[in-house]
């Protein structure tokens, strides 16, 4: 490793997690850098109107935001490079090792912030509508659908939450699901069953997503029936669940079952001098302030043990 270029901490991921973590490493003067992705920015580069991130009084367009989350960790003295992590090894205390397909770099220090991915259906009009009345959010997306007739699709609690939070907003909120029986808790059906606003649509899968501009229409198949109708809505919500982006961590450091990193201590992960941050390893909450917030979190850590060490 002697003529591998060496760092005081690598970030591995440019979402909010590992963006802000980037700022406070780098504020510290760390050396530090952000293997970004070839696709950097996480999930707010495929979102819209971000209107429930502080400091944006009319909110702020998605990649705008982590654009400029960018260009403030540069400006701290971040290294950015737009690259994948491929492997890592983090058997060595002193020098942990992270691979792209192209270079191997080292570090005292690593923070995961590689975020997660929304499970998807995989159908026609999927990735042409998204962002565009196909949402994984709620929360995020919710406002812009006031009086307005939304789906969607899932069977467990978070189903539940989204489809009962997003009666606040849409008059008609309809639920789609592939079989007869909800998976989610007694509790959280009770909640959706007694809300007037939202229509259960049993034994039923999403085939197709249609519209213009935004979404108006979606093609449904009742696999009991085996027939094929027609669904008008303004929006989709995916509540499917989600995939932590930590294959490449397998072997390195503990992981529950689902494959969300394990933290022992504040952010600190199994292995000493590693630490994670953001959806990687919060299942919970998934939001880009949470995860912003637990980016300064594994910076300060990552901080104090580097001291530590010395």
């Amino acid at each position: 490793m002697d003529n591998i270029k060496h760092y005081d901490i690598i970030i591995i991921g440019s979402g909010p997690a590992g963006l802000t973590a980037a700022i406070y490493s780098a504020r510290a003067n760390l050396k530090t850098l952000v293997l970004a992705g070839d696709s950097f920015g996480g999930q707010l580069m495929t979102t819209t109107l971000v209107e429930n991130y502080p400091g944006f009084v009319k909110g702020v367009v998605g990649p705008e935001l982590m654009t400029t989350m960018i260009k403030q960790a540069q400006n701290q003295g971040a290294e950015l490079i737009y690259k994948t992590a491929t492997k890592v090894d983090f058997s060595d205390k002193e020098k942990k090792l992270v691979s792209t397909a192209e270079a191997d770099y080292t570090a005292s220090a690593v923070v995961i912030a590689t975020g997660s991915s929304p499970r998807t259906l995989d159908i026609p009009g999927e990735k042409e509508f998204w962002g565009k009345g196909v949402s994984t959010c709620a929360t995020c997306d919710g406002a812009f659908y006031k009086d307005k007739t939304v789906a969607v699709v899932g069977g467990g609690d978070s189903a539940m939450e989204e489809a009962i939070f997003l009666t606040r907003f849409a008059k008609k909120v309809y639920v789609i699901h592939r079989r007869d029986e909800f998976r989610a808790s007694k509790v959280m059906q009770d909640r959706l069953f007694e809300n007037e606003k939202i229509k259960v649509i049993w034994n039923t899968e999403v085939k197709e997503i249609l519209g213009g501009s935004t979404v108006t229409e979606l093609k449904i198949f009742n696999n009991r029936k085996n027939t094929i109708s027609s669904l008008q809505v303004d929006g989709l919500f995916l509540a499917i669940g989600h995939i932590p982006n930590s294959q490449i961590f397998e072997g390195q450091v503990d992981s529950d079952e689902r494959g969300y990193i394990m933290v022992t201590d504040h952010t600190h992960t199994s292995v000493e001098g590693v630490f994670v941050s953001g959806d990687v390893h919060d299942h919970h909450y998934q939001q880009a302030i949470t995860a912003a917030g637990m980016g300064s979190m594994a910076a300060i850590d990552a901080e104090k043990w580097l001291a530590a060490q010395k």
